[in-house]
């Protein structure tokens, strides 16, 4: 957020041993790029009420996050967050701005007075959506299967987090597999006067982190309701556009879904990084034996799957007049 047109960081909130103290002594800045220098100097608060801005983007561990969030929102703030915690609070938008828009209007459901919760997905959640929209939207879905591949940075930071992952795949992260089964339900159902009406087509999924630095990889089968040629569906990733590409918005991918023919792509290391790593990439797409298709698809866990996700949340909410 540090260049974002809109948005500028005026105020960095974190726990009592950090507050008091400058952001650049007390964080572990584990990144290629320095830390901007209108921060590192930028003293820090205790992660409560009252702060100046009455925007507040929410990266706490999901031990504080729900109680502090609810603080902040029972205070006014508007509260964008990339924890799990109110995800699938009926009235807390669960918010992948390409497929479910409309969903921001749970909020005038929400019981906190002038502030609200926004919520974005699980980050591989935000990767396999996106991928079936196109599909959901044109043909239906009644099945999906999905293996995924994690990177290590969607475990937490390098020096805290200990990964016995060199030489290794580890098939097990603890949550994951319930959170990517239910939260595409949500993000595809329907509002229904203060709620939202689930879908209700089979998802199965497995879950694996893989030593890849970033960029999670999800093999899926897919059951269609209706029937599609492969040219269709190539068509329907291909023609696929939303409403931030209509609004522009400066987080919005030009063209949310890239397709490549070649049955080796997508790959972390080559297509991560596409539109700032805020698109999606999908290849090794081919008819399936016990489904209609499966096909590979890739996403950004950091950009697109969690900091740069909120942020586009947070310049829908803007665009709809929220903030």
């Amino acid at each position: 957020m540090a260049d974002h047109p809109w948005f500028e960081i005026k105020e960095l909130a974190a726990s009592e041993s950090s507050a008091g103290k400058k952001y650049k002594d007390v964080v572990d800045w584990f990144l290629p790029t320095p830390i901007p220098e209108q921060l590192e100097n930028l003293e820090v608060k205790k992660c409560e009420p009252p702060l100046n801005s009455k925007v507040v983007f929410s990266g706490l561990d999901s031990s504080i996050a729900g109680t502090v969030e609810t603080e902040f929102a029972n205070n006014g703030y508007k509260v964008i967050s990339n924890s799990r915690n109110h995800r699938m609070d009926e009235d807390v938008p669960l918010l992948v701005p390409e497929i479910n828009p409309d969903h921001i209007d749970l909020i005038k459901n929400q019981k906190y007075g002038d502030g609200f919760i926004v919520t974005n997905p699980n980050c591989s959640t935000i990767g396999l959506t996106l991928s079936l929209k196109p599909l959901y939207d044109d043909f239906g879905i009644e099945e999906v299967n999905a293996v995924t591949m994690q990177a290590v940075s969607g475990a937490g930071h390098p020096r805290k987090v200990n990964l016995n992952i060199e030489d290794n795949v580890i098939p097990y992260i603890k949550g994951e597999e319930e959170k990517i089964e239910i939260e595409p339900l949500k993000i595809f159902g329907d509002i229904n006067a203060d709620k939202i009406d689930y879908k209700d087509f089979k998802i199965n999924v497995l879950c694996n982190r893989v030593n890849v630095t970033d960029g999670h990889m999800e093999s899926v089968q897919v059951k269609l309701s209706m029937p599609a040629s492969k040219e269709d569906v190539i068509d329907s990733w291909n023609n696929f556009s939303s409403e931030p590409q209509k609004l522009k918005l400066p987080f919005a991918p030009n063209q949310p879904i890239h397709y490549f023919d070649q049955n080796d792509f997508p790959q972390p290391k080559l297509h991560r990084d596409i539109e700032n790593g805020m698109a999606v990439s999908v290849g090794k797409f081919n008819p399936d034996k016990f489904f209609d298709y499966n096909f590979v698809v890739l996403s950004h866990n950091t950009a697109r799957g969690a900091a740069g996700g909120a942020i586009l949340c947070a310049e829908l909410l803007k665009a709809r007049g929220y903030i």
